[in-house]
């Protein structure tokens, strides 16, 4: 348990982001600013904006290698996420190993040291809620660095069509699905519409945790773990409630007709990319981008030696958070 004096200097951190009014940061491409990021920033962990529009304060690393996980291309320097969405997948690995019998989690994207835009890929994992595990188990042996670059994961459909292939689909990977939407602190989970179709033919039984999974282009070799907006994050700004219906309905059968997969008509004159500048973000994210950092990845991986004060649900003590304690692109409507 830390002490009243941390509790008031954490608050404090955390005032001076969610307060500030003036950028302490030149504006510029907001994904060049963060990319450029080796480090976090130290102090309490805070997400700012929205998982496609924001950033991240006090994010901490998930370790390399784990006893029931691997991070995979290390290059991108995309392991780190809020302390919370860290923890849970530290939990899943073992879970999943423990309960499912799946072999191991091979962990793809969370975000970049500080968040916001990343240079390639991802519109959303900006503010440290977001994870990308893929559905290829985890082999026996260690990668090396240079296959973690270069190993492929299998995608679970058959050819280019929209379904999945019974030959590569198991009942371990319902499993681990049903296990990650089994967490409370889970809203979504994003996996191609194939996948989300394969579960509402062949689940049976309980299926009310099926709410939580999303059917979204892309992901089909690959599944995307999202969380809420955690305590101590006012300007985290939260996605509408899903629902509690399975999904199995007429939105599911929306993918299978013509009109999600149909190529926007080319403009009559060339339209220019519009760029997100620093100053679209937050205005927390300008002093984000500047705060000090740690001096070595090790001093922020979780589970590593971290110290990381995490604030506390209202009416609880704040204490040490330890271990043993989708994409969405802007303009496209929510899942």
């Amino acid at each position: 348990m830390i002490s009243n004096t941390l509790r008031r200097l954490a608050l404090a951190a955390l005032l001076s982001f969610t307060t500030a009014v003036d950028a302490v940061a030149e504006d510029g491409p907001a994904k060049q600013l963060f990319g450029a990021q080796a480090l976090p920033t130290v102090g309490a962990p805070q997400s700012a904006g929205f998982y496609a529009k924001g950033c991240l304060a006090g994010g901490v690393a998930l370790p390399v290698d784990g006893p029931a996980w691997q991070v995979m291309r290390l290059s991108r320097n995309r392991r780190w996420g809020h302390p919370r969405m860290i923890a849970l997948l530290e939990r899943l690995a073992r879970d999943s190993a423990a309960k499912d019998g799946w072999p191991g989690l091979l962990v793809g994207d969370i975000s970049q040291p500080r968040g916001g835009p990343m240079l390639t890929g991802h519109a959303s994992h900006q503010v440290g809620l977001d994870a990308d595990i893929w559905l290829t188990p985890m082999p026996k042996r260690r990668f090396t660095n240079d296959e973690r670059e270069k190993v492929e994961a299998t995608s679970m459909l058959r050819g280019d069509t929209l379904y999945v292939d019974p030959d590569k689909w198991t009942s371990s990977r319902t499993a681990l699905l049903k296990r990650a939407a089994s967490y409370p602190e889970v809203e979504r989970i994003f996996v191609h519409p194939g996948i989300k179709k394969k579960l509402c033919d062949s689940v049976q039984g309980d299926r009310g945790w099926m709410a939580k999974i999303r059917p979204y282009w892309g992901h089909y070799y690959h599944f995307h773990v999202r969380i809420r907006c955690q305590p101590g994050s006012p300007n985290c700004k939260p996605q509408a409630p899903i629902g509690a219906d399975d999904g199995c309905g007429k939105s599911l059968a929306w993918w299978f007709t013509d009109e999600p997969w149909r190529k926007a008509p080319e403009p009559a004159k060339p339209v220019k990319p519009k760029v997100t500048m620093l100053s679209d973000l937050p205005k927390a994210c300008a002093m984000i981008l500047n705060a000090p950092g740690p001096k070595s990845a090790d001093e922020v991986t979780y589970g590593a030696g971290a110290k990381v004060a995490q604030p506390a649900a209202a009416g609880t003590p704040a204490t040490a958070y330890a271990p043993e304690a989708g994409d969405l692109p802007e303009g496209v409507p929510a899942q």
